[in-house]
């Protein structure tokens, strides 16, 4: 019914940005009423080899913001894996990256909105090239539309990919990472209407909204086992707080955050409970 893809709409009466079809963009419009007081910066910004002997894996890496970041680590020196569903844009961009780096980027095909491929996907990424120090959830999809012309399957495809997606792969990964006593640092891509809601996108607002709420409860939880958690909105230029604080105003203000100290064995006789419970 409506167009798949990536909509970025600015805030205001700032003209619409992006929209894309797949990996064409049907209109792209950058010239926002405040570019010229903020030009963007071409150059990086960090020194050569920030990323040297550091693995990265990003979802969505074969287009768009994805592939940008991996160019970025890339060049870096990170060792990249990227992933998404389409496997030939997926390789070439691959391809095209290390011949540019001079670093070698792996390209594994996986639908993130299967936890078996998820599974499997991880497996590989650590078989190639070991637990990852970075680990960006990119993979998303949106289109606009009416809400009262969505039927059930629509809604489910947004969800399913961006906020389940995102739960599968941070869970899988996070998950390794805890047996191999390792921290990583995780990103998430969002969106300023997953704060503040948004008409015509409410399956994508009520799936950003979830992964922000992701990421605060694992920042509050994970972080015991050296795992960050941050998120990045992209779109139009925003006054916004950037709390530096390790996970501190969530570690206080969830109200479940307490039972960090119930025991593995207590954990354990918990599941059984509730696993008994008529309907679960």
């Amino acid at each position: 019914m409506a167009l798949l893809g990536r909509v970025f709409l600015a805030q205001g009466h700032c003209p619409r940005r992006f929209f894309s079809y797949g990996t064409k963009i049907l209109y792209q419009n950058s010239n926002t009423f405040q570019s010229k007081f903020f030009p963007s910066v071409q150059k990086v910004m960090l020194p050569p080899n920030s990323f040297q002997g550091k693995v990265a894996f990003i979802t969505g890496g074969g287009t768009g913001l994805g592939r940008g970041m991996t160019s970025l680590l890339s060049s870096l020196g990170a060792h990249c894996v990227i992933a998404s569903r389409k496997f030939d844009v997926l390789k070439a961009t691959a391809e095209q990256i290390s011949s540019q780096t001079g670093n070698k980027v792996h390209a594994i095909q996986c639908d993130v909105r299967d936890p078996d491929m998820v599974q499997n996907m991880v497996s590989e990424l650590i078989r190639l090239a070991g637990h990852p120090d970075i680990v960006i959830n990119n993979a998303a999809g949106n289109f606009i539309s009416p809400t009262e012309r969505l039927s059930p399957n629509a809604w489910k495809t947004i969800t399913d990919i961006v906020l389940n997606g995102t739960a599968f792969v941070t869970l899988e990964i996070g998950k390794q990472l805890i047996k191999a006593q390792k921290g990583a640092a995780f990103l998430a891509i969002t969106t300023i209407y997953a704060g503040t809601g948004s008409g015509f996108v409410v399956p994508s607002a009520s799936a950003k909204a979830g992964v922000e709420a992701l990421n605060k409860s694992l920042a509050a939880e994970w972080g015991k086992y050296g795992m960050r958690f941050n998120v990045i909105q992209p779109g139009p230029i925003k006054t916004k707080i950037i709390r530096f604080d390790g996970g501190e105003e969530v570690f206080i203000s969830g109200e479940f955050n307490s039972l960090r100290k119930v025991t593995k064995d207590q954990w354990d006789t918990i599941e059984g409970l509730i696993r008994k419970t008529k309907g679960s």
